[in-house]
């Protein structure tokens, strides 16, 4: 039998925010084993924390979603960090996790304040062409006069195709596509393309207040309510389009309103004359329930 915690990450209270599953000793188990857990559980992404294999981190987590394992992702990164620090494997101040991107740097405090993710950008904002546009908004059951601004790739260890919408887009916006490959989104990015995330910018200047709806169908989680990964490139996207200044700034994004799941992100960008240096986002985590499951079966 396995210990797991669930808690609810980008959101102050149970039942909000984007559940995560915490499964601890999976050491042992095959990639098989791992998938077959995060299946079970069926939450956007299952997180198991393991023993560091560098000496370079302190701790070793790889992240699951239904469809297999991602590289990095930010809502399992926050909640495994909060789940560590609860159970006494960490302490409050900087870690430092490894995951399939490398190292990134997490920052706990002392009580139930946000946690923060920072990160460095990998890919930097590559434009999307005029003549893919249409096809990434029509992904998402828009249509090109609902764009808003210009289209590009970018993230921090996983990409979004971050897709500018008027306002009263958002909310028509829906996942009617499975594979993004026709888009030739991928092309643009060295890390891999997570899914593509619908935003709405209101506010001016070096704070900016954010609505956004990020699907990931690719890798069968058809709508996320609260996508860390995705906050950390808005930003290299918001400086790199104009909407952020050249020297960065900050942005609140509201996320999974439309899913009953209202979630909060605070994120800021550094940057020096329009080139990011450094993403971070932070929220909080509440918990809400802790057990035991059986191990998986080993397949042959």
């Amino acid at each position: 039998m396995l210990d797991y915690d669930i808690v609810d990450v980008f959101t102050s209270r149970p039942f909000a925010g984007n559940a995560l599953a915490v499964v601890h000793g999976a050491e042992q188990l095959t990639d098989a084993q791992l998938a077959a857990l995060a299946a079970e559980f069926n939450l956007s992404e299952t997180a198991f924390p393991m023993a560091s294999r560098t000496g370079a981190g302190d701790y070793l987590v790889r992240i699951f979603t239904p469809g297999g394992e991602v590289p990095f992702a930010g809502h399992p990164s926050i909640g495994t960090a909060w789940v560590l620090r609860r159970a006494g494997r960490v302490g409050t101040g900087h870690v430092v996790q490894e995951c399939g991107i490398g190292s990134v740097d997490l920052q706990l405090p002392e009580d139930d304040g946000p946690v923060q993710l920072s990160a460095e950008p990998r890919d930097r904002g590559a434009p999307v062409d005029a003549e893919v546009v249409e096809a990434v908004a029509a992904a998402v059951g828009l249509g090109g006069a609902d764009v808003d601004g210009l289209v590009v790739v970018a993230g921090c260890g996983l990409s979004f195709v971050y897709l500018p919408v008027r306002a009263a887009a958002l909310a028509r916006a829906r996942a009617a596509v499975t594979d993004l490959g026709p888009l030739r989104v991928g092309q643009l990015a060295a890390d891999p393309v997570g899914g593509i995330d619908v935003f709405a910018v209101a506010g001016t200047g070096d704070r900016l207040t954010v609505r956004s709806r990020v699907f990931c169908p690719e890798v069968s989680v058809p709508e996320d309510p609260a996508t860390g990964s995705a906050a950390l490139g808005l930003g290299i996207a918001l400086v790199g389009t104009g909407r952020l200044p050249a020297g960065g700034g900050r942005y609140h994004i509201s996320q999974g309103v439309q899913m009953g799941r209202p979630s909060q992100l605070f994120a800021r960008v550094e940057a020096a004359a329009g080139v990011v240096t450094r993403c971070h986002v932070a929220g909080r985590v509440a918990a809400v329930a802790s057990g035991r499951i059986r191990v998986p079966p080993p397949t042959e």
